[in-house]
């Protein structure tokens, strides 16, 4: 592109290179086995309305560097771009204007693959995907029929957000301090029948297959908090009422059951209501309530007040007999374990609290443990969908059993395997493995997501076509428990199950998704064979296959789609499978996974379980998602705020890209500091990276717009550039692969430095740089590659080979020492040998007056290190 003027005109030249680009399908990928590969990849954005922020491109241009280096280097690049694009924003927009939700989001994908495009990315949008798009979804329906089908998927009733001034479920992110977003209405929570997934059948494998993985500990220590493990006991507490059975309750220190005072169960556990005496019912059900309208977030927050009530009914502990007071509280929950505990207050700091609250006993039983001191686990804060959770992890307790009746003097290690025999022998007990991962809610009552391809008959046609669904039924009872339906599977030919118009996204009131209005839809005669479908308000077709059915009516959760994106990305238009098995092997996982530590245990876990479950059925090679995972660090606001609209402090790369240009701002996002640490957006900081660019333009562009004089065609370049050039080309390649950007950067700058002194340079040498530069600022590379003379495009030019031998030092530094004292250093050859070592420092200003007159009567040399004499 001519382009006259001594300065680089990003404006003309930027826009041109991306046209180019597109245009000669520059970043294509080619399915060909023959090439060794590399599979680059972002974590896929959701497409918001308010369009990419400053944040986005930290990570999108640190995997670009990498794609373009790697196919210097001669690897066969995967580095694809699609959108996650169910979510609940778009359904709020549709709500309040009526505007179809894939409207909403087409336009907004629009504006984030501009935005994206305009940043120069070497993506292959051939292989562009959509979550949205029924081609795609059709796949993440057959993925789910797939856990269907191996019992991996059930109905149960879960507490959702209910509001009942807006009579819908509201999502997570709509209650804000127990009251709805919109209107500000109270919310409580309601059972509804959820679609569930068994991710805890994968609990075991999930935990034990992470020490494979390169990740960061952070994130594997989250998983492995999220996951939680735990050894301990199962204990049976008898309960006064006989009639009621027994209180089975979890423990991971059943060494401390002689210091239970008390017990607590979750307001919702099943024997709540049938342990409070009626004096105590009117209290308790006013707790109930009070904690119904509480989030686990806020029940387990450890800096929250205790709260609880007594039930007024006793259980008997069975290593003692004691009658022990049975609670209820709300830090208690039905998800992990039991549902119930027993509380030993002397040894965990929220029972110690409690007890302290109430005036309820508190009994030491190892010694040296301060009561109360929280030493039996220990607390990991982890990043979920913009909060915190706090998670216990196990950490050993250990010490000297007291108060403990036949425990008393053993070590709690001793205690525990002893306590453990007697409980399975007086049979009030067992060893058990516990996990703290509680099975994936995977049902939303809303309109845009993935319909279930599931069918509801009654059971007396679910028996008459054969049991047409999983070894186990699926089934759900009505309300008034006289009709029972089975689950049975929309057949997989009759895929993808699309959304159906609707003339309304407003909820139905009665806790379905919108597609409950849908009558058509919803109410069918069903051709279990076929799954052709006709509205039940048609007479029946003719055939045994034809039954009566209603179609499920929630749909999939966002986290959907994303388990499995990076696998259709491999064959993104195929109509008879998800990829191609050849693809599948040649492509497999991604090399490098890059995106934010928010994911750590969401996403991230869902993925594997999803890919563990498809590598269980043959259709995957592989057993883990992503072979190497990196985190890039936040970009916080100016004022160091996180970046969001109501703060008025986010950063728009469209801004940028029209003041700086998108070659500046990627230099700037990756010369802020190390990738993956968190740092302020600083508008000033940008005019370093802008200014380092122009120089480079004036290195290689004369005044009048040519090649720059001193670049000769013939001449050699001095040893002392020759020795910058070599160096920096090592480290520029070091430091991408360990991802170190900022100091690749760094060293450039300095390779720069060096030119502008050098009255000329050979001009092989100038276009070596360039291939180092065109990974980190590709548009101004390719404007220079062409004008001195080279064939577009630079992607095409192999990674520059360095000369080890042109960077060998000759010369290195030696310390002098005088009895282990610093005292003065010394130039010096290398290989110098050690008498003349000698000679050197007994001349050196420095180091002679310390040996006159004196004897040396030892010399110890490190050669190219250090000389110590001793005197």
């Amino acid at each position: 592109m001519a382009i006259d003027g001594k300065d680089y005109d990003f404006l003309k030249i930027e826009p041109h290179w991306q046209t180019f680009w597109e245009k000669n399908r520059t970043f294509r990928s080619e399915d060909d086995p023959t090439k060794p590969k590399y599979y680059v990849l972002d974590m896929f954005p959701y497409p918001s309305g308010a369009g990419l922020h400053i944040g986005h491109p930290e990570g999108y241009t640190a995997t670009d560097i990498v794609a373009r280096y790697r196919r210097a280097r001669g690897f066969n690049v995967l580095h694809p771009m699609g959108w996650d694009a169910f979510g609940l924003p778009a359904e709020q927009h549709a709500v309040k204007t009526g505007t179809h939700p894939a409207l909403n989001t087409q336009n907004n994908i629009a504006n984030f693959r501009r935005q994206i495009k305009a940043l120069g990315f070497s993506y292959d949008w051939e292989r562009e995907i959509d979550t949205t798009d029924p081609r795609y979804y059709r796949w993440t329906q057959w993925i789910f029929l797939q856990l269907f089908k191996r019992g991996l998927a059930y109905v149960d009733e879960r507490p959702v957000w209910w509001c009942p001034e807006l009579k819908t479920v509201l999502a997570n992110e709509e209650v804000v301090d127990g009251k709805s977003e919109v209107g500000g209405f109270p919310v409580e929570r309601r059972n509804l029948r959820q679609w569930v997934l068994r991710i805890t059948a994968y609990a075991e494998r999930l935990l034990a297959d992470l020490k494979d993985l390169d990740w960061p500990d952070s994130t594997k220590r989250m998983q492995e908090a999220w996951i939680g493990r735990s050894e301990g006991a199962e204990i049976l507490f008898g309960l006064e009422d006989k009639s009621l059975g027994d209180l089975r309750v979890f423990t991971t220190r059943p060494d401390t059951l002689f210091g239970c005072t008390y017990m607590v169960l979750a307001p919702e556990h099943p024997l709540a209501d049938k342990l409070t005496l009626p004096a105590q019912r009117n209290a308790v059900e006013a707790y109930k309530k009070k904690a119904a309208a509480k989030s686990d977030l806020e029940r387990t927050d450890l800096a929250k007040e205790k709260s609880g009530v007594f039930t007024g009914s006793f259980a008997i502990n069975p290593v003692n007999g004691a009658r022990v007071p049975v609670w209820i509280a709300d830090y208690v929950l039905t998800g992990y374990g039991t549902g119930a505990i027993m509380a030993v207050p002397a040894h965990d700091f929220r029972d110690h609290e409690f007890a302290h609250l109430f005036n309820l006993p508190i009994v030491q039983v190892i010694k040296g443990h301060v009561p109360g001191g929280k030493l039996a686990n220990e607390v990991l804060r982890i990043p979920v969908n913009g909060n915190f959770v706090d998670v216990d992890t196990q950490i050993s307790l250990e010490g000297t059993m007291v108060n403990s009746d036949f425990l008393t003097g053993l070590t709690s290690h001793e205690a525990r395997a002893k306590i453990a025999s007697w409980l399975e022998e007086k049979k009030c007990g067992t060893k058990k493995i516990n996990y703290k991962l509680r099975d994936w809610l995977f049902s939303r009552q809303r309109y845009w997501g993935e319909p279930f391809p599931i069918v509801w008959i009654s059971r007396d046609d679910y028996v008459r076509l054969g049991r047409p669904g999983p070894k186990e039924p699926i089934e759900y009872a009505s309300d008034d428990g006289k009709q029972i339906s089975c689950a049975i599977p929309v057949p997989e030919s009759a895929l993808p199950l699309k959304l159906p118009e609707v003339k309304s996204y407003l909820p139905s009131g009665t806790g379905e998704s919108p597609l409950g209005h849908v009558t058509d839809w919803a109410e069918i005669w069903f051709n279990h064979q076929t799954g052709e479908a006709v509205p039940a308000s048609q007479p029946k077709p003719a055939g045994n296959a034809w039954v009566r059915g209603r179609r499920e009516t929630n749909t999939m959760p966002q986290w959907a789609g994303s388990c499995w994106y990076y696998l259709r990305f491999i064959d993104p238009k195929n109509d008879h499978a998800f990829a191609d098995p050849r693809l599948l092997a040649y492509w497999g996982v991604p090399d490098l996974y890059v995106g934010g530590a928010e994911h750590a245990v969401l996403h991230l876990l869902y993925a594997r379980f999803w890919h563990k479950v498809l590598f269980d059925l043959g259709a995957v090679p592989q057993d883990e998602p992503f072979k190497k995972l990196f985190h890039q660090g936040i970009i916080l606001g100016e004022d160091g705020e996180k970046m969001s609209k109501s703060r008025g402090n986010v950063v728009s790369p469209d801004t940028i890209i029209a003041s700086h240009g998108t070659d500046t701002l990627r230099l700037y996002l990756m010369f802020l500091g190390p990738l993956e640490a968190m740092k302020p957006w600083n508008p000033r900081g940008i005019e370093g990276p802008h200014r380092f660019l122009q120089k480079v333009w004036r290195e290689c562009i004369g005044p009048d717009g040519a090649p720059h004089p001193k670049i000769s065609a013939t001449a050699a370049d001095s040893p002392e550039l020759e020795k910058v050039l070599h160096e920096t080309i090592k480290k520029v390649g070091d430091n991408i692969e360990a991802l170190r950007l900022n100091t690749a950067i760094s060293f450039m700058m300095e390779f720069v430095n060096a030119l502008q002194k050098t009255p000329q340079v050979s001009r092989g040498t100038v276009l070596t740089f360039l291939q180092l530069l065109a990974p980190f600022a590709p548009h101004i590379a390719e404007e220079l590659w062409e004008q001195l003379g080279e064939k577009p495009s630079i992607q095409h030019a192999p990674w520059p080979q360095f000369d080890a031998v042109k960077f060998a030092a000759a010369e290195v530094t030696l310390v002098i020492q005088i009895n282990g004292k610093h005292r003065a250093e010394l130039s010096v050859p290398i290989g110098l040998v050690q008498d003349e070592a000698v000679r050197l420092a007994s001349e050196h200003p420095r180091v002679a007056p310390y040996l006159a007159e004196k004897t040396v009567r030892r010399i110890i040399y490190v050669p190219g290190k250090i000389l110590n004499l001793v005197i």
